[in-house]
């Protein structure tokens, strides 16, 4: 469940300046969750951890091919 609400504060980040705006300003990890949950969206340390390591991946198959 909360993997399906990192997608859609993404999506709705991408579409929404102010949204963006205030996420850009957190500095932390812990930061963003907290900002994230404060604005309605359930996400966990664990969704960054494996969005990260997904874009890491996908960053090294173009760089090899």
């Amino acid at each position: 469940m909360s993997w399906t609400e990192l997608e859609r504060l993404v999506d709705q980040a991408e579409g929404n300046p102010s949204l963006r705006r205030s996420l850009k300003g957190c500095r932390s990890t812990p930061e963003l969750i907290l900002a994230a949950r404060r604005l309605g969206y359930r996400i966990t340390r664990m969704d960054l951890q494996r969005a990260w390591e997904e874009e890491r991946q996908e960053y090294q198959r173009e760089a090899q091919g």
